[in-house]
């Protein structure tokens, strides 16, 4: 996808768009790191702080970006700790909002929304009172995930979003033809491996998920946890919440599970059975991983961040990490 929608976004252009939603800033904007979307830190004029997200073109429809902020306003009512969207109102004629309470703002080419600034640093996650915790803080989400289900946003589908990836990856030409024949071996009976392993786990409950649950999305500030970035809140099952959060042996893996698990179900039931998709998850998340850097790669910030992503030697890593995959989910 081009950047062209990005392509006037200046630091005018940002605070004229707070301006238009009755948020004056004072000019101090500081652009954070955020490849998807592009997300400003700006200071307002009454001394106070907000983070502006500038939604990518194309990504996400207005009801699926709506039910994203429903979502993180109906935890932040539930007191889960959440950093929810600021509701707006409009200041200048030619800027329409959306959403009830409104939340969204669409002017020209760009649609955004605005938050309080939450600042915070990873949890570690070597601690095993700190997994727990984090175990407590997801099952109070899950609780409130468990409600109803998202009727816009994603449905976590693993062989769809598999077979999508892969075939993005084919259709561009993004594998180099001396990688091409391993690589997509490789891909092929890791895909089928992943949707083995969700069939014969099946059926599955779904709910309301954060999606993206790795430690850089659940922070930790003055003893206390909060979520940010619900931009790839998704339905599917609860172990996608879950796996991020746990590394290393198998060994190692379990017993980090166990204690996230020991927080986690003074809150929410955890179905056993979703042990088994962490491996299935990694391959998947690995090649989706791949096709996203392909599908934004006319994003100028790409080649520059993402240097790698094309030559061999990216590739043949590729293959070699799909078949520990392989070997891991056996």
């Amino acid at each position: 996808m081009a950047i062209s929608g990005y392509a006037d976004l200046t630091p005018q252009q940002v605070l004229d768009a707070l301006d238009a939603v009755a948020l004056r800033g004072d000019g101090r904007i500081l652009q954070l790191n955020s490849y998807e979307n592009r997300v400003f830190q700006l200071f307002l004029e009454d001394g106070s702080a907000v983070v502006a997200k500038f939604y990518r073109p194309g990504r996400w429809s207005d009801a699926q970006i709506l039910e994203e902020h429903e979502f993180a306003l109906e935890l932040a009512a539930a007191e889960v700790p959440v950093v929810p969207p600021l509701v707006l109102e409009s200041a200048e004629a030619g800027v329409r909002l959306a959403g009830v309470p409104p939340t969204l703002a669409l002017g020209g080419a760009h649609r955004w929304a605005v938050a309080a600034r939450c600042a915070g640093r990873e949890p570690e996650l070597d601690d095993p009172e700190t997994l727990r915790r984090i175990g407590r803080f997801i099952g109070r989400l899950h609780a409130v995930g468990r409600r109803r289900p998202f009727v816009h946003r994603h449905h976590l589908d693993p062989r769809a979003d598999g077979r999508r990836a892969l075939a993005l990856l084919l259709d561009g030409g993004f594998v180099p033809g001396d990688q091409l024949p391993a690589w997509q071996s490789t891909c092929e009976q890791a895909l089928t491996a992943v949707e083995s392993a969700f069939a014969a786990a099946a059926p599955l409950a779904t709910l309301r998920l954060h999606g993206d649950c790795h430690p850089g999305n659940v922070l930790s500030r003055d003893g206390a946890l909060h979520a940010v970035d619900l931009d790839d809140a998704m339905q599917g099952p609860a172990v996608q919440d879950l796996w991020m959060l746990v590394s290393g042996e198998r060994s190692t893996m379990a017993r980090q599970l166990d204690t996230l698990l020991a927080g986690y179900e003074e809150f929410s039931d955890f179905d056993d059975r979703e042990r088994v998709l962490i491996e299935p998850l990694r391959t998947l998340r690995m090649v989706r991983h791949a096709a996203w850097l392909a599908e934004r790669w006319t994003d100028p910030s790409f080649p520059l961040n993402f240097p790698y992503f094309g030559t061999s030697a990216y590739w043949s890593q590729q293959t070699t990490q799909l078949r520990e995959q392989l070997e891991a989910m056996e």
